[in-house]
């Protein structure tokens, strides 16, 4: 059995349980767990113990994570994000002065 630490740069497109279930039926191991979900859309470093390792999920679940946005704005979804329906539009807005603070 693999004990370890494996880091994966998950596309979009898939989940974080897929990426588990993919390592767990290539490699043949039963004990895989992730230091965290990345959503479906996101894409970026998808941290995966393997065997043993897996003691340490509780731990890196709790380590503090950057992330790097990237949005559209001006309308509403029913899912929160990209993948969802619009709901609704923001009135016509000059996007390109749009500040921090007015995001906040």
């Amino acid at each position: 059995m693999l004990d370890g630490i494996l880091l994966i740069n998950k596309p979009a497109g898939i989940t974080s349980h897929d990426a588990v279930n993919f390592i767990r039926k290539r490699f043949g191991i039963n004990k895989v767990g992730h230091g965290g979900t990345l959503d479906p859309l996101a894409t970026g470093l998808l941290i995966l113990m393997l065997g043993r390792a897996t003691k340490l999920c509780q731990s890196i679940v709790g380590l503090d994570k950057e992330y790097t946005v990237q949005m559209t704005i001006g309308f509403a979804t029913d899912t929160g994000d990209l993948a969802g329906q619009i709901t609704e539009r923001a009135p016509d807005c000059d996007y390109n002065n749009i500040t921090e603070k007015q995001i906040k």
